[in-house]
């Protein structure tokens, strides 16, 4: 028993032993392991010290980049505002040394008008001296009257004022023609030189539209396809187009004919189509004649939108967006409208910017001025009216508005563009070649033209020549003098220009002939 006991002390002991030799190897372990980890935190803080003395110079090389690349850019914002400063100074001395050329200019003016003042002084009074000669001689004529003739001095008074007062008429009428000639020159310089500029600037094609367009096809044997039997086929697109087609002895050609060019494009369309396709009947129309309208509906928008954005006008409703492109199939006296439109609307621009308006608010007037010409729906009022009407429904400026309403002076023009889009207007409208007049309208000009000469007295005959731009007015020369061609010449064409409106200008010429026929036996 006692052997056992020893045996468990010993193992016992050997444990504790062993226990305590563990606890001392794990102790020293654990130094050594604290040991490496200050060791390796010593390491990382040295390392991060030198990372962040590198990244402190880095930082501070770029601040100083920064510094020196903003330095530059400051210096050259300086240098930049400096050459301004300078070009200011410049023209600020260009426009002193033009006002005091100006200044010398006045004064100079001023000397030569005391010279002129000075010089009619004199022309009055040598005036005057004359006409104390001419009473003189007004005096002695009356005395040798009363000698000769016999006549009183009431009556040779009586003739010679007569006597003057023709011969002043005369005078009068062509100095008075002289005169609003002068003022014309000088008053209309300017406005001359502006209009005549802006036309040379906006010289442009026109488009020329007619009622009829003319359809051609490869072969006569698609003429019976397009009839189709009966005539059904023919009529079915009649009243889908709403365009009448002539089917005649033409070859390879059928023509198409509308009053409204919109009509007669998707008509043509829808031909063009039926024929490619070759399948032609009622129902076929039907359905092409429908997506030809959707496709001429969609180019129609587009067509707007590509002017609008051409002339740099932005900001127009989708509906007068609409209304120009319409404008496209429209044409008013052979001349397109859209094509009219936008020359209108260029030379707006130019004419607004010579005188020193808004040339875009002028260009957008110039643009919408004939949207009353392309109406959804038929209406009894003026196209002007009613594009008025439109523009001030879809929030266009009242400047736009007044200006569309008044271009026909069908109301009252209440801002200053409005005079240039009826100017503008009429620029685009009437000079040559741009629209053709109605056989009717112009015949009845040329019938007026020739009966306002004829109701004066000793005229004989009057003629309008060269498409009504020359007017020869014949007069009986026993009742007509010299003198009195002159003034009735004056008197035809101020009545013309004040009673009649006509493209251009008119020359007025006065013929009168003597003839003295004798006969020989």
């Amino acid at each position: 028993m006692e052997p056992i006991i020893i045996y468990v002390i010993i193992g016992v002991a050997a444990l504790i032993l062993g226990l305590i030799l563990g606890k001392l190897v794990f102790a020293k372990n654990t130094q050594k392991r604290i040991e490496e980890a200050e060791q390796q935190a010593q390491k990382i803080i040295a390392d991060g010290q030198v990372k962040a003395e590198t990244l402190k110079k880095e930082k501070l090389l770029e601040a100083k980049e920064k510094f020196v690349q903003l330095k530059a850019d400051h210096d050259r914002e300086v240098m930049q505002r400096n050459q301004k400063i300078s070009e200011s100074e410049n023209r600020i001395k260009q426009k002193e040394q033009s006002l005091n050329q100006k200044d010398q200019n006045l004064e100079k003016q001023i000397k030569d008008n005391e010279a002129i003042k000075e010089n009619l002084n004199r022309q009055i009074e040598i005036v005057n001296i004359k006409r104390t000669e001419l009473e003189k001689h007004q005096e002695e004529h009356i005395r040798r009257l009363e000698k000769v003739a016999g006549l009183s001095a009431e009556d040779a008074k009586a003739q010679l004022i007569e006597s003057l007062k023709q011969e002043a008429q005369t005078k009068a009428v062509a100095l008075q023609q002289e005169i609003i000639e002068e003022a014309k020159l000088k008053a209309n310089k300017e406005a001359r030189k502006i209009v005549i500029q802006t036309i040379q600037r906006t010289a442009a094609e026109q488009a020329i539209e007619n009622a009829i367009t003319v359809f051609n096809l490869e072969s006569d044997e698609i003429k019976g396809s397009i009839i189709g039997r009966e005539g059904r086929n023919i009529r079915a697109i009649e009243a889908a187009t709403g365009v009448d087609l002539i089917v005649d002895d033409t070859p390879e050609a059928i023509v198409l004919s509308s009053f409204d060019p919109l009509r007669r494009e998707i008509a043509r369309l829808s031909l063009q189509r039926l024929v490619a396709d070759g399948r032609i009947h009622p129902a076929r129309i039907e359905e092409v004649v429908e997506k030809t309208k959707k496709q001429i509906e969609d180019q129609v928008m587009e067509i707007g939108e590509r002017t609008a954005m051409e002339l740099g006008v932005h900001g127009l409703h989708k509906e007068l967006i609409r209304m120009v492109g319409r404008m496209r199939f429209r044409s008013s006296y052979g001349q397109n409208l859209l094509m009219h439109s936008r020359e209108t609307a260029n030379l707006c621009a130019i004419m607004a910017s010579e005188l020193g308006l808004n040339p875009k608010l002028a260009k957008r007037a110039g643009l919408l001025h004939d949207i009353g010409k392309v109406p959804d729906e038929e209406t009894e009022l003026s196209h002007a009216l009613l594009g008025a009407k439109l523009a001030e429904k879809y929030g266009e400026n009242p400047a736009v508005v007044n200006a569309i309403g008044a271009h026909h002076d069908e109301i009252e023009m209440q801002y200053v563009i409005s005079p240039i889009i009826q100017a503008c207007d009429a620029i685009s409208g009437a000079r040559p070649g741009a629209r053709r007049e109605i056989m009717q309208q112009y015949i009845q000009r040329i019938k007026d033209l020739e009966n306002l000469a004829m109701a004066y007295n000793g005229v004989e005959k009057a003629y309008a020549i060269q498409a009504g731009r020359e007017l020869r007015v014949i007069v009986e020369a026993d009742k007509v003098t010299d003198s009195d061609s002159d003034k009735l010449s004056f008197e035809i064409a101020q009545k013309i220009q004040t009673e009649m409106t006509f493209p251009g200008q008119i020359k007025v010429t006065v013929i009168r002939e003597k003839r003295s026929v004798n006969v020989a036996r």
